[in-house]
């Protein structure tokens, strides 16, 4: 190579070098920039919203009936031990929801009468010595009550997708995680709302209007589960059924203060979940537990997961968690998403330091390849979901996203703008297929080989507290901070970590490779023995 072709070569060398570092840094400024925005964004969105929205108000106080905020496995002990009658906890809790439900607008069907006449058969076969130990080990929650969204079917009750064409219909038969709950003794004690066929971040449609956060009316639950974790919350159900296709029941439950676990995928069968077969093939969907307690989530999850897949999961196992090897993330670096403040931050470096300190060993700050891409990988994932949400909020019928639109703006729809922006977002263009099953399979693969068969891993919840009553009409994809874990189908238990400086609680994800359910579950129990788990958002008045 002549002299004069090395000095090209090494002068186009130097260009690239110096293009590459102009590219890293303008792409930093940028990112910066926008999350400054971001910033603004939600500074003034806490201000003006706080401002429109008037006093804060919080559910009423507990006066009586103390046993309320007791845990559903305590329950089930002291009803087996004739402690408490199933009579006395049922009625304890329909007069609970009647009381906070003119506060939090949570509930679509109920209290059910016909829970008490459930009831009092328990209480008079267990007083008469009918019910033997076996039949009380295989109905481990005998006279327990809980509580279902709407969306999952219970034979009889209204499902109605919070839709106003489905006003009236009713379920033919129970979803089979109702069932499974039934035959473990639990009677249904109320349907609770959802935003229109579960699609939002908020629990807001025009059956009921919105339903309010117990800690402050003013702020959101979330959603789809909300109605849910407003009723466990203010201690008016022990526990609740939840379903998560992109957060669902941990979104709700970070913003109410509760433990609620997302399984891996196909653990629990979803027939009758918003008309599902239970048979779908490819879905982010699952069924899952919410409650006050982490040490009620592995029970109530071995009975929606059937004794199959309890052996499968080895769910009855001992777990060393000191054994277990921990990793955190603090942020997931998608640009359309806020990053966590420092009130966040710090509540997962509690966490951290705790297991550190627990282990001996320290807890590494890690990176997956695409979680940038988090909220494009949903958006691409949603759409090959075997349910079509245009036609599950037209009941069966396609509708037109720019008609619907049309009617929205000029007074005659019958859906909230939130199922709007849903319907117009099928106008928008597609995500790049190839791209998206290619970065989902390069986050799912370093994840598997992070974490292995005893990795944990600490994942931020959301970004802030749970946001004021229609934020997330503006902060659309905070969201992809819990989505992540639909698209990837892996195991994430939602933690709570006390309240903030608001007043509001905070929270962590705690996230396993597939069908490590139970070490997410084991550790969520840790954390919660650590660090005080459920605070409640209403005063206990004793006299």
């Amino acid at each position: 190579m002549s002299q004069k072709s090395r000095l090209e070569k090494r002068e186009k060398f130097k260009k690239s070098k110096s293009d590459s570092t102009a590219k890293v840094i303008g792409m930093l400024i940028f990112k910066n920039f926008l999350f400054f925005l971001w910033f603004i964004v939600d500074l003034v969105l806490e201000l003006f919203l706080g401002w429109y929205l008037g006093e804060k108000r919080t559910c009423p106080p507990l006066k009586k009936d103390y046993f309320l905020v007791k845990s559903a496995t305590e329950l089930a002990e002291m009803i087996r031990t004739r402690k408490l009658t199933s009579y006395e906890v049922v009625k304890a809790y329909i007069d609970r929801v009647n009381e906070v439900n003119p506060v939090l607008n949570a509930v679509i069907d109920g209290p059910f009468m016909d829970a008490l006449d459930e009831a009092r058969e328990i209480d008079r076969r267990i007083q008469a010595g009918e019910v033997s130990e076996e039949e009380f080990k295989e109905k481990p929650f005998l006279g327990v009550p809980f509580t279902s969204k709407d969306s999952t079917a219970v034979k009889g009750k209204l499902y109605t997708f919070c839709i106003l064409a489905r006003k009236n219909v009713r379920a033919k038969e129970d979803a089979e995680c109702i069932r499974l709950m039934k035959n473990a003794g639990a009677i249904i004690l109320a349907t609770t709302s959802i935003p229109e066929v579960n699609k939002w971040q908020e629990t807001r449609n025009n059956l009921i209007g919105s339903t309010n956060n117990p800690y402050d009316t003013r702020r959101t639950v979330g959603g789809s589960s909300g109605g849910e974790v407003a009723l466990i919350a203010s201690a008016s159900s022990p526990f609740g059924i939840g379903t998560d296709i992109g957060g669902s029941i941990r979104m709700p439950a970070y913003y109410c203060g509760l433990f609620g676990h997302k399984g891996t995928v196909k653990v629990v069968n979803t027939r009758g979940v918003t008309e599902r077969t239970g048979e779908e093939e490819h879905t982010m969907v699952v069924a899952g537990p919410i409650t006050r307690y982490a040490k009620d989530l592995l029970p109530l999850f071995k009975v929606m997961a059937g004794p199959k897949k309890t052996a499968e999961l080895k769910l009855n196992s001992p777990v060393d968690i000191t054994k277990l090897k921990y990793y955190y993330i603090d942020a997931s670096g998608d640009l359309k998403t806020l990053p966590p403040n420092g009130e966040v931050k710090s509540a997962m470096q509690k966490v951290v330091a705790h297991f550190s300190e627990l282990t001996k060993q320290s807890v590494e700050k890690v990176t997956l390849p695409g979680t940038e891409y988090t909220s494009k990988m949903w958006r691409y994932w949603m759409t090959q979901e075997p349910a079509i949400f245009n036609k599950l909020l037209g009941n069966g019928k396609r509708l037109n996203p720019l008609v619907e639109v049309f009617k929205k703006v000029t007074g005659q729809s019958e859906f909230t703008w939130a199922a709007i922006y849903s319907l117009i977002d099928e106008l928008l263009p597609k995500e790049n297929e190839k791209k998206m099953r290619q970065v989902t399979k390069e986050c799912e693969e370093a994840l598997e080989k992070l974490l292995g068969d005893d990795g944990i891993l600490f994942y931020p919840s959301y970004p802030r507290v749970a946001p004021f009553h229609y934020a997330p009409l503006i902060q659309v994809y905070n969201f992809s901070y819990w989505a992540l874990w639909n698209v990837l189908q892996n195991p994430a238990t939602q933690v709570p970590l006390g309240l903030g400086s608001n007043g509001m609680p905070l929270g962590i994800q705690v996230v396993a490779t597939k069908n490590r359910d139970l070490h997410c579950m084991k550790v969520a129990e840790e954390i919660e023995r650590a660090f005080g788990g459920f605070v409640p958002p209403f005063v206990v008045e004793r006299n």
